[in-house]
């Protein structure tokens, strides 16, 4: 049976409601209910997805890129929560240290790529040569140039050897990625994904959004299209994230059946509750 895809999530109302001439104003906020319950159910589609490549023994790259801030880490962790880590596995490349920078620029992401029955999802990709890298001087303009003339033909190369490539740039507004980067400096739980290149790349939006357009103008290929996924909401943009990605792979749900637990063995039988005074046990703080 062929699963179905997720469609787009609505939250119940009642009679529709009458034109309104005034401005366009913000979609209405996701309810905590509402979003919870829609994950659940794209959750459970990435469970079909995930025996789907298994048992087929396919290939997928997921590939995120966006700005700082844009919501990756986000969609990472509520694609892989309920999946299992043998089958969706990430990769977020650090910067190449002195004996990797003698390798060909594609070979490291080459090096990671999937194999049969994985999924591989890029927090940044090769696509550092064009954004980052661009921006911030770590790419000549000739290194740059010769990626983005190289980039078709070396996706073209995945796809054709069968691998499902899916690509998603986060649009972030200025305004909400400032409200993001503040945020991050003041909380402790975020300071972590704040580094000294932010602070550099926050000074060059339009370097990036002129970046982000001859990127996309040169490898928004026909079997690897750039889709973009606006982002100023995370809550929509999860689920939004989810459902495309859901809906660019022909998956089907696998039947299997189900398993019965056995009878425990009695043989051997003995007191087996382990004794406080003689093992360690945690101190029950809560």
């Amino acid at each position: 049976m062929t699963a179905q895809v997720h469609r787009p999530f609505e939250e119940s109302s009642g009679a529709a409601a009458k034109p309104k001439k005034a401005k366009k104003s913000k979609p209405e906020k996701l309810s905590r209910k509402v979003y919870e319950e829609e994950l659940t159910k794209l959750q459970v589609e990435l469970c079909h997805l995930q025996e789907w490549v298994k048992d087929r023994g396919e290939r997928v790259i997921i590939i995120l890129e966006g700005r700082d801030a844009a919501g990756k880490s986000g969609l990472i962790r509520v694609i892989k929560e309920r999946v299992s880590p043998r089958v969706f596995r990430v990769v977020a490349l650090s910067s190449p240290k002195e004996d990797k920078r003698s390798k060909l620029f594609l070979q490291r992401y080459i090096e990671q790529f999937p194999v049969s029955g994985e999924v591989v999802i890029y927090d940044r990709s090769w696509y550092n040569r064009a954004g980052v890298e661009r921006v911030l001087g770590f790419a000549t303009d000739k290194q740059v140039s010769r990626f983005l003339q190289d980039v078709p033909i070396f996706e073209t190369w995945a796809t054709d050897a069968g691998i499902i490539l899916i690509k998603l740039w986060l649009e972030i507004s200025k305004d909400e990625q400032e409200r993001r980067l503040r945020k991050r400096i003041n909380d402790p739980l975020r300071q972590w994904k704040f580094s000294p290149l932010d602070l550099k790349s926050f000074t060059k939006w339009y370097e990036y959004s002129r970046a982000r357009d001859e990127m996309f103008e040169a490898s928004d290929l026909g079997a690897a299209p750039w889709y973009v996924l606006p982002s100023n909401d995370k809550k929509r943009a999860r689920l939004n994230g989810i459902s495309h990605i859901l809906s660019r792979i022909p998956y089907k749900e696998i039947e299997h059946e189900k398993p019965k637990l056995p009878k425990r063995s009695t043989k051997h039988r003995y007191n087996d509750k382990l004794d406080p005074e003689r093992v360690n046990f945690v101190k029950p703080l809560f």
